[in-house]
Formats: C-alpha cells, sequence, structure tokens
C-alpha cells in the first residue's frame, strides 16, 4: 500500500451528512459499466453494496451508501481521530480502489470523500471530468511501482577522545583532536555523497523502463527507524508488460548500490494513485479533500 491518505473528512455539500439518514461514500472513478457490484468484502462493513454511479456516457464512480449515524462529518472526524480506526478506514478504501481497479483503470479518490446523495456527488464529480477523462487515459495497462531507498546506519560512532597531555603540549593534543574530528567529518561526507550517488543511478535505471516518475518526500527515521537515513521515495508508472524487466533492472541496480551500504526497497504493483492526483485543485473540490502522506 503506496500510503495513507490524508484524514481530513470532505464534505462537498452545504447541507451536514448528519442531516440525512445516510450518505454517499465515493472511494474511485473508473469507466462506465466497468462492474454491476463489487464482492461483499468491499466497502464498509456498516454500508451497503459497492455499486456505480454513473456520470456521463463513459465515466462512473464506485460508490457505497454508508449510515451518516457513523459517517457523519462530527463522528468521522471524531473515529479518523483514533489511529486504529484511521487505518481501518484506509484499509477499507485502498481495498476497495484496488477491487475495482481489477476490472479496469480507475482515480481512486481521497479517504472520506462523502455526499449527502447522488445529486450532489454526481454535480460536484462531474465538475471535475476532464481531469478524470485525463486521468484515465494516463494509467491505462500500466501500473506503480514505488521505489525506496536508504542508507544503513552502522551506529553512532565514537566520538574522538578528547585531547589529553601530550609531550608536545596542550596544543599538540588539540591539534591531534580537531584532525581527528575532521577525518571523521570527511568520512561521513564521502559515505554519504556515495550513497547519493548510488540512489541516483537507482532513480536513473528504474526511470529509464518507466513512463512517469514522482519523487516524493523521503521518511523520517521515525517511519524508517534510526538505523536507516532515507534518500530517495519515488514512484514509477510502468505499462504492465514491463514488470519483469523493471524487476531485473533493479535488482541489479540494488546489488550495485550495497556496496555502498545502500538499501533498495521495490514494492508494487500498486493501482498507480501518484500518477491520477490533479495538478492543482480547489481546496473545496473532491480531489483536495485528501491524499496519501
Amino acid at each position: 500500500m503506496p500510503g495513507l491518505p490524508r484524514t481530513t473528512p470532505g464534505r462537498s455539500a452545504d447541507q451536514p451528512c448528519s442531516d440525512v439518514a445516510s450518505a454517499l461514500w465515493v472511494f474511485a472513478v473508473c469507466h462506465a459499466g466497468a462492474f454491476a457490484e463489487l464482492p461483499s468484502g468491499a466497502g464498509h462493513p456498516e454500508g451497503g453494496p459497492v455499486t456505480l454511479l454513473r456520470l456521463d456516457d463513459l465515466l462512473s464512480a464506485v460508490v457505497q451508501d454508508v449510515p451518516s449515524s457513523r459517517f457523519s462529518e462530527e463522528v468521522l472526524k471524531q473515529r479518523l481521530a483514533d489511529p486504529g480506526e484511521l487505518e481501518s478506514c484506509a484499509r477499507t478504501h485502498h481495498r476497495t480502489v484496488t477491487a475495482a481497479a481489477e476490472h479496469g483503470p480507475v482515480v481512486p479518490l481521497p479517504l472520506a470523500t462523502l455526499f449527502n446523495g447522488e445529486a450532489r456527488a454526481r454535480a460536484a464529480l462531474c465538475a471535475r471530468l476532464p481531469h478524470f477523462h485525463a486521468a484515465l487515459t494516463r494509467v491505462r495497462g500500466r501500473e506503480e511501482w514505488a521505489v525506496k531507498v536508504s542508507l544503513r546506519q552502522t551506529g553512532t560512532a565514537s566520538a574522538p577522545s578528547a585531547p589529553q597531555d601530550a609531550p608536545g603540549g596542550q596544543a599538540g593534543a588539540g591539534r591531534a583532536y580537531l584532525t581527528r574530528v575532521r577525518g571523521r567529518e570527511r568520512e561521513r561526507v564521502a559515505r554519504h555523497e556515495q550513497a547519493v550517488a548510488a540512489a541516483a543511478r537507482v532513480h536513473r535505471a528504474a526511470s529509464a523502463l518507466a513512463v512517469e516518475s514522482v519523487q516524493r518526500r523521503p521518511h523520517s527515521p521515525q517511519i524508517t527507524g534510526k538505523d536507516r537515513l532515507q534518500l530517495m521515495n519515488a514512484a514509477y508508472l510502468v505499462d504492465r508488460g514491463r514488470a519483469l524487466d523493471l524487476a531485473t533492472v533493479l535488482q541489479r541496480a540494488g546489488a550495485d548500490a550495497a556496496s555502498a551500504d545502500v538499501e533498495v526497497e521495490v514494492s508494487g504493483p500498486w493501482v498507480p494513485y501518484s500518477f491520477t492526483e490533479p495538478v492543482e485543485a480547489p481546496d473545496d473540490s473532491p480531489e483536495r479533500a485528501g491524499s496519501r502522506t
């Protein structure tokens, strides 16, 4: 799973969801007639079946009726503030998007894209039809692969010992100490530069087989762990038939990078989340209600 969606619920209607008995959760946009109904395991367990809402002659939205008692703006905000509830909702959303993608290309919508009924959903989504058409064309027959490159941390190097009295006197001891400090720093910088160069080679190797790529902000040590420093966090859009070629190329690049204490982590294929987002959208549009972190 490429990442959890952002957590801000996006209510795209002027009437609170709590004023009606149910709300409409929108998972994605796909080609019209892609399926009639997804398996019962898809969608939120509290809701009805996952079906299609026709937007125009070519496109439909993947939707589910959900009870407002559990999915009103106020209730959902409280639920998503809990890490366990957030993960559960995010995984349900991702699982349903993935199930829909088995029937053809999809444009995933952000977590908690909710509307008060089909008419409001259709009106808001139809305003973004040009984007949806373009995004579906962009990802048709393609998959997303995630590649992360990290420098292994060999443990905190012990600091050079403090100056000690030496035959050369305090000045001589101080110079020796500074020499050791500078030597350690030069080693650290050289090691980091080698790792960055290795990450660049991995990126070039993947880009040679990809249609497009996206560079994300590297994860912090709080996520990766203190034993590694993430240097690259990228996604690549690859034609479905080239997955084996990509795996072979990245395996070679990873073996080469290992000599610089660099690890290459590859995951996929994923629904192309990173390549269906609009370049820029208004804050109140469905696409801005949330996205991956």
